[in-house]
């Protein structure tokens, strides 16, 4: 067999993930060889730094010029690691337009551009891999693409965030408050100085949109997106949900429905004996059901040096095996053929089904808690369990917590407003989303 020459590659970005695709890459270079058929080199990198800790550079051309680098004619494989809009965006339709395959970790770029980066791709022949978009290390976009392509999924629901599940979890397991764990977590380098993409689930919702493209065959659509994040959690309502056998947990869901597709990141109450509920730290984990092969559970390390470095040398690998393939042969950008995508609508929030957790401070005197759940009935709202907390003899108040059934979120907004304009109600009704996630 004719020995090939290895596959050539430039690095945009050389920070902790781009080091990690170095490191790996020369590590394992032999087995990588095997499985690719070919070796895979880094040869040039472009940065904004130029010193790279912990990082074996040796054979790699370094430069601060990315846009030179990506039009090279000896690069075959640019990787995309610098993250955000712009000028990411840019730089992949460089190297799209000067025929070069692309391997992206960069989540926000494919949620917003993704339908434009790849129907460019598609025009001139080449690849986009974004594996490392969702998730980190877990392979949850060749498992929806590949792996589970005999079936109709029908819905996603995932942990995708590691930072919001981190915070979630110290503070139901130490009882602590929101705003103490995120400085404990930004001082780990889980959180960013400013923690918003975080902790408001916008980080989340770009990799849902990319799930969801994946999962129905429908186009990338990241504005439609109902975001919702955790910073309004309490260790109270925490608590609360323990008690009574759930836990809550900050979950992308994507479902699809007679009336469109659902696309929410919010706040989630999960049965405690779900395995989804038992993820903890900063692990990740993406529940899929499919009809034919049913639940089916993807867990593991959602970021990280190597973790992410894992996936993006796997869509290395893939694009190495297809370098002389036919186009036409190539597994699908987003699983369907592009002209077989679906124009199925996405649902606004307030059309959404679901059940909810309800806690209210409310006056402590006879029939409170009858006009509560008269007004709930009023809306067709079944509650399915009430807890009335000892009251504050200081306040003259006491906490009411409800579990209620199924029922369209615009109905249950009409329902909170008026049990918020009664005089016997104290401040806002606390409301999480619950979901149970079962197999049928």
């Amino acid at each position: 067999m004719k020995q090939l020459e290895p596959v050539r590659v430039g690095l945009l970005g050389l920070g902790t993930v781009g080091g990690g695709v170095v490191n790996v890459l020369k590590r394992n270079q032999s087995e990588i060889a095997r499985r690719a058929g070919r070796g895979i080199v880094v040869t040039h990198a472009a940065a904004r730094e130029t010193n790279f800790p912990g990082v074996d550079t040796a054979g790699i051309e370094t430069s601060t010029d990315a846009f030179a680098m990506v039009e090279r004619p000896d690069i075959q494989i640019v990787v995309e690691l610098i993250g955000g809009y712009e000028p990411a965006r840019e730089l992949v339709l460089r190297a799209i337009a000067s025929g070069k395959h692309v391997v992206t970790a960069n989540k926000a770029l494919i949620a917003r551009h993704g339908n434009e980066i790849f129907a460019a791709a598609q025009k001139k022949g080449v690849m986009v891999a974004f594996e490392a978009a969702v998730a980190g290390g877990i392979p949850i976009i060749k498992a929806l693409r590949e792996g589970l392509a005999a079936n109709r999924i029908e819905w996603v629901a995932g942990i995708i965030n590691g930072t919001t599940n981190f915070i979630l979890t110290e503070m139901r397991d130490k009882g602590r408050a929101f705003a103490d764990v995120l400085a404990e977590a930004q001082k780990l380098g889980y959180a960013e100085a400013d923690p918003t993409f975080d902790v408001e689930g916008i980080d989340a919702a770009h990799k849902l949109t990319i799930l969801a493209a994946i999962a129905f065959g429908i186009p990338l659509q990241f504005d439609k997106a109902y975001t919702e994040g955790i910073s309004v959690i309490t260790p109270e309502d925490v608590g609360y949900a323990e008690q009574l056998g759930y836990r809550i947990k900050h979950l992308g869901i994507t479902r699809r429905t007679e009336k469109g597709i659902e696309l929410r990141v919010h706040p989630t109450l999960v049965p405690e004996r779900r395995l989804i509920a038992n993820v903890d730290g900063v692990m990740n984990a993406v529940l899929v059901k499919g009809d034919a092969v049913g639940p089916t559970l993807y867990y593991g390390a959602g970021a990280g040096r190597e973790p992410t470095a894992s996936a993006v040398v796997a869509d290395l690998v893939d694009v190495t095996r297809t370098l002389t393939s036919d186009p036409g042969n190539r597994v699908p950008h987003l699983a369907f053929q592009p002209d077989c995508l679906s124009d199925i609508p996405l649902l606004p929030m307030e059309e959404v089904e679901t059940a909810y957790y309800l806690r209210m401070r409310a006056a402590d005197r006879p029939g409170v808690l009858a006009d509560v759940t008269r007004i709930l009935a009023d809306s067709g709202i079944s509650i399915e369990a009430v807890v009335q907390k000892e009251p504050d003899p200081a306040a003259r108040e006491a906490s009411v917590i409800m579990l209620t059934h199924r029922v369209p979120e615009r109905r249950m907004n009409e329902a909170i407003a008026r049990i918020e304009a009664l005089d016997t109600i104290a401040g806002k009704v606390t409301r999480i989303r619950l979901e149970t996630l079962a197999a049928n």
